[in-house]
């Protein structure tokens, strides 16, 4: 038997506020985008009389055609990009879950001193100048994909937001595999990672964006030598190459239309967020899910 609760006015009012802040938020968070969109598509040089705008004017794919002649090679940028996003979203996954999972078991007598050192790591750093010593001295990594799929594969804070999602497994539930006979592998592929899809999604996510939005290690040790670099890499390259062509030759004899900046601009931010806003929301729901378990867990 059902039983109505009556609402007093108090609650409808905060009800309805609620709505209209969440719909506010919304719509501040999707119309930049939109405007990102709609200049893209816009002309140069209306751009730069008008402003920016959400509906293109003067329509023209201007602005996309520089970015392929000044970056040939971003439908390989894509694939590498996919590629290094995949297998380092997989790996970093496997390795961050159970580098967590290990250090939240009661029987594991070094938890402790190994969980201080991995946070110890992300309180300091050598710096910029002995890092690449050793990725290009001692790890020999120069021009070399190796170079940003590793670095980029582990996160202290990864590992520790892992550790606090692992507390939401009961201890109970391995204790039960070790009844049946279940080695410790068994149980953390049978029984605890069927557990642990929201912070998969929620770590995953991370990751992969981490992976997508990556151009700092392609910078440092990616040369001309490559062909194929980064999507975010190479979109910054083109933008680059735009503005000092278009800097180097007399200004008298060059039209906003020969060398867009303002949509070139745009059109790379298009490029780059465009797949990766696809592929959310397939994991919204994890992720939603993923992050209160560690709010509360944490």
């Amino acid at each position: 038997m059902s039983v109505k609760v009556k609402r007093t006015t108090s609650d409808i009012i905060i009800k309805w506020l609620a709505y209209i802040l969440v719909t506010i938020y919304a719509v501040a968070c999707v119309v930049p985008f939109l405007l990102i969109i709609g200049t893209s598509f816009s002309s140069e040089d209306l751009v730069h009389q008008t402003g920016f705008t959400l509906i293109p004017k003067g329509a023209t794919l201007e602005a996309y055609k520089t970015l392929f002649m000044h970056g040939s090679t971003i439908g390989g940028s894509y694939v590498v990009t996919i590629l290094l996003t995949a297998v380092g979203t997989v790996c970093g996954l496997w390795i961050i879950t159970m580098t967590g999972y290990a250090l939240q078991r009661r029987d594991f007598p070094f938890r402790n001193v190994i969980s201080f050192f991995i946070y110890f790591t992300s309180l300091f750093s050598a710096g910029l100048a002995p890092y690449y010593l050793l990725m290009t001295q001692t790890y020999h990594l120069k021009d070399n994909y190796l170079a940003v799929l590793l670095p980029l594969m582990m996160s202290p804070w990864l590992i520790i937001l892992m550790k606090n999602f692992v507390k939401s497994v009961p201890h109970e539930i391995t204790e039960s595999g070790k009844i049946d006979g279940a080695g410790d592998f068994k149980i953390f592929v049978s029984l605890v990672l069927p557990m642990l899809k929201p912070a998969l999604a929620t770590i995953g996510l991370f990751l992969a964006l981490g992976y997508w939005n990556e151009w700092y290690q392609s910078s440092l040790f990616l040369s001309s030598r490559i062909t194929y670099k980064p999507l975010q890499y190479n979109l910054y390259e083109a933008v680059n190459r735009v503005a000092f062509l278009k800097n180097s030759i007399a200004s008298s004899y060059v039209t906003f239309e020969d060398f867009p900046q303002e949509t070139l601009k745009m059109a790379t931010a298009v490029m780059s967020t465009g797949p990766i806003i696809l592929v959310y929301p397939f994991v919204q729901r994890y992720f939603i899910s993923g992050i209160t378990v560690g709010a509360v867990k944490g």
